[in-house]
């Protein structure tokens, strides 16, 4: 397994989301020290702050707009941050909301998550904000992704539920068949379907646009997975909380493990990057690099 770290922030500055932008960089979040990195292709690493330390930067994706958009969980706003590094941030109406997921609509909007206020929100590039509630209370959403419908699709970390909504706001829930599935990552697939990860069931799970879904156990029903990611080639990678590794499964079904050199990894946020290789946040303070071509 060819694996290489980059340390891109001390202990207790938290990496925790990552995505890669239109630039062609690895952006990240520093969730404890309200920040935003980017790495560059060549190993350079640059961080943002965002002027309110205990903002609690989490997930962050590439926008329509050609910048980075982020959760900031603990003021509750929503941010983002040009390829310079100029970060901007936009209020959300009323209190508590505690946005976190966050994905870029087909609708040219961008999409988020209210674990606390238990809605899911629409942020337009100009800031305007649409909110939508969900039918399940104290649902918990997480993290969401455009799906290949046309909608959006998001995990509900509380309800062992994946809802799926409309850009015109209407929510539709599928419930998951295992009690304690807490998921938590989504992502669509290469396949036309959507993958999630349980935290609570240790498992991989496919859901269909249909609703139909198919469950994956891991042979660590404890590792906790927490994010996930498609590859191109229909592989699923995904972050092995309490585990320290970064698993993947195959279109055949068939698992594997690669575990973080070190302990304490911690391994949050992935995403596949431009070169084809698998990118994850580590709480330690590293991005992890994983040549996805002989992983």
């Amino acid at each position: 397994m060819d694996v290489e770290l980059f340390e891109v922030a001390g202990e207790g500055a938290g990496p925790y989301g990552v995505a890669v932008g239109a630039d062609g960089a690895v952006w990240f979040t520093l969730v404890h020290a309200g920040e935003v990195g980017r790495l560059a292709a060549d190993g350079t690493v640059e961080r943002y702050g965002l002027g309110a330390p205990e903002c609690g930067p989490a997930v962050i994706a590439a926008g329509p707009d050609g910048a980075m958009w982020f959760s900031r969980m603990r003021d509750h706003r929503i941010g983002r941050i040009d390829a310079d590094g100029t970060a901007s941030s936009f209020a959300l109406p009323g209190e508590g909301a505690g946005p976190y997921g966050i994905a870029a609509g087909p609708d040219g909007a961008v999409w988020f998550t209210e674990m606390t206020a238990n809605r899911i929100g629409r942020i337009t590039v100009d800031g305007d904000v649409t909110e939508h509630p969900l039918p399940v209370p104290g649902a918990f959403p997480s993290l969401i992704t455009a799906g290949p419908d046309g909608a959006l699709w998001c995990t509900l970390n509380q309800a062992d539920a994946v809802a799926r909504i409309t850009v015109a706001g209407e929510v539709t829930v599928h419930r998951l068949p295992t009690g304690g599935t807490a998921p938590v990552g989504i992502t669509a697939g290469a396949d036309g379907a959507l993958w999630y990860v349980g935290i609570g069931g240790g498992l991989v799970g496919r859901i269909t646009v249909d609703g139909d879904v198919t469950e994956h156990p891991l042979a660590d029903r404890a590792a906790k997975p927490h994010a996930i990611a498609a590859g191109p080639d229909g592989r699923l990678w995904f972050t092995e909380w309490g585990a320290g590794r970064i698993g993947v499964l195959t279109p055949d079904g068939r698992f594997d493990g690669h575990p973080i050199p070190g302990g304490g990894a911690e391994p949050h946020g992935i995403a596949l990057g431009p070169d084809g290789a698998v990118y994850a946040a580590l709480e330690r303070g590293q991005i992890l690099r994983l040549d996805a071509a002989r992983g």
